[in-house]
């Protein structure tokens, strides 16, 4: 067993040159193999590793999480949370809630200040904007599902973090951008934190986080949440204001729950529930767009988009109201996803014109939530499917490093509501599903998704991209089954977002202007932006045929076994 076991860890190390020599590939087509597609060249090739030795999908999404954290510092992690969206080839479905939750010394007014003012520069930046981290035992909990042990997955990763790999041109000014706040937010010199600019083809080596890795490689979960990472993170915590404890790491739990699931035109969407806000947003969005019979406009027609736009308006200003940790609010999704309660909902809409939000909500204050996320689908040969979303946040979380131990924290505190119940300077005030509570999830808007047809995989989705998460996954389904568009033209077609608050819709610098201008005629208005989240697609058809497809707005790439 452990000369087969040291053949595995041997077969799983890249080479240097694979290191050095990023190859980014944005789309790829097979019969019957597997497909891994991530946000980086590195990892998705880590991950087709896994499955070129005999691991499934679940193995490859370790391991593609693990690269992911070495190599995508800005999202991919150790020190975050996320969700996990499986379904098996006999047919069985599953999530796996690693989401992060607030320490056991956190309170709802953790962020106020003695006049009731909420101070978002805590919530967002340094130690006390940290959730206890979920990702390390989400990777545990996931394992039981894979093939391969835990020491043979996290070899990639170890090898990345001690050889080093060079970083590309956007990974550059990233760090360099952010060079500031890693300077404003830790006491020792991180890896991250270099006199000289960064540059395209530096090499990027973690000594600390490889050691790190190591622990968990020898000691599993515990090696994060007990013995010396543990002490380290808490050491952390005390080097500032941070608040969380190693009692809140030993206890971290993940949660298994039921997928949320329901029909779209003869398709079934399996996606996440509560304290993601995405399933539900999802199922209320398809489900009202569809009163319209949306697939007899075109794509991206003034039509279409008013039909999506005034869909988002209503779902969000349910989010607002209704959304949170199922185990602290009434859980309302089976209200607010039933078909009596929707129809009446979009009784309102009129195509002669823009439904003004303040009629489908109470106006409140509305929690900031980062768009950098990160997001990877997966398939493998015999049929498993797997959508991992996971995140720390903000850009680079925290902005806090470990010391000792190499890893971001995240920021996530700042996805609750952090001044329920206080009237902030408009007078506006927020609800109280997603205050801050001790061992509370914030709610968020992560929406791993697989969309089955005839009891297969047909679509597996998924993206960062923060509040716009929902609407971006929401147009992918769009595109495919309503106007019937290929993967390619879905993933990377321009796309809007609107969330309600603000009344304005987001589009991305290239959205037709034909449209925003038949639109503006009915009383809409836009906000223009370079880019709207980073969607990692795979489609099945009936046949087998797979057609994996990474977004163009970044670095993202397939890599297949």
């Amino acid at each position: 067993m452990k000369k087969i076991l040291f053949l595995l860890i041997v077969g799983l190390q890249l080479t240097h040159a694979q290191f050095t020599d990023i190859k980014i590939n944005k789309e790829i087509h097979v019969k019957n193999s597997g497909l891994v597609v991530s946000a980086h060249p590195l990892a998705s090739e880590a991950g087709a590793q896994v499955l070129r030795l005999g691991g499934n999908a679940y193995d490859a999404a370790i391991t593609t999480q693990l690269a992911l954290a070495v190599v995508y510092p800005q999202a991919g992690n150790l020190g975050g949370g996320g969700f996990l969206v499986g379904v098996k080839n006999t047919g069985a479905q599953f999530t796996i809630d690693f989401r992060e939750t607030a320490p056991a010394k956190a309170d709802r007014d953790l962020y106020l200040d003695k006049n009731g003012r909420a101070n978002t520069d805590l919530s967002q930046n340094g130690r006390l904007a940290v959730g206890v981290p979920g990702t390390v035992a989400g990777l545990f909990a996931t394992l039981k599902h894979a093939k391969l042990p835990m020491s043979t997955l996290i070899q990639p990763a170890v090898d990345l973090a001690e050889q080093g790999f060079a970083i590309t041109q956007r990974e550059a000014d990233l760090l360099n951008s952010h060079r500031p706040l890693f300077n404003a937010h830790n006491k020792a010199v991180s890896v991250f934190q270099t006199k000289a600019s960064w540059k395209e083809g530096d090499l990027l080596v973690q000594y600390e986080l490889a050691n790190t890795l190591k622990r968990i490689q020898a000691q599993g979960a515990k090696g994060f949440y007990e013995g010396e990472t543990a002490q380290l993170i808490v050491k952390e915590m005390q080097r500032g204001n941070g608040i969380i404890t190693a009692k809140d790491l030993k206890e971290y739990r993940v949660v298994e729950r039921k997928p949320l699931t329901f029909n779209y035109k003869g398709n079934e969407i399996v996606t996440m529930p509560l304290p993601s806000s995405g399933g539900i947003l999802l199922a209320q969005m398809l489900t009202m767009s569809g009163y319209e019979n949306i697939s007899k406009y075109t794509h991206n027609s003034a039509e279409a988009v008013q039909i999506m736009v005034e869909a988002e308006r209503r779902a969000f200003a349910d989010r607002a109201e209704y959304m949170g940790d199922p185990a602290f609010i009434a859980d309302k999704t089976e209200m607010l996803i039933s078909e009596k309660y929707l129809r009446n909902r979009w009784k309102d809409y009129r195509a002669t014109q823009a439904t003004p939000s303040s009629t489908v909500g109470t106006i409140i204050a509305q929690p900031a939530e980062s768009t950098e996320t990160t997001h990877l689908s997966i398939v493998d040969k015999d049929g498993n499917a797997v959508a991992v979303t996971t995140t720390l946040n903000g850009l680079y979380g925290s902005k806090v490093v470990v010391a000792g131990a190499g890893f971001l924290l995240n920021n996530e505190m700042d996805d609750f509501s952090v001044k329920p119940g206080v009237p902030n300077m408009f007078g506006a005030v927020g609800r109280e599903a997603n205050a801050i509570a001790p061992g509370k999830r914030m709610l968020s808007s992560m929406t791993p998704t697989i969309v089955m047809k005839n009891r297969k995989p047909f679509i597996i989705v998924g993206t960062p991209g923060g509040t716009t998460i929902p609407t971006s996954v929401y147009q992918s389904i769009i595109n495919l089954i309503d106007f019937k568009m290929s993967p390619n033209q879905t993933v990377n077609a321009p796309k809007f977002h609107h969330q309600w608050l603000p009344e304005s819709v987001l589009v991305e610098n290239n959205f037709p202007t034909e449209t925003l201008d038949v639109l503006k005629k009915k009383g809409y208005t836009f906000e223009k932006t370079g880019q709207i989240g980073r969607t990692e697609l795979i489609v099945i058809d009936d046949n087998g045929y797979r057609v994996a497809v990474a977004d163009g707005r970044g670095d993202d790439s397939v890599a297949t076994e």
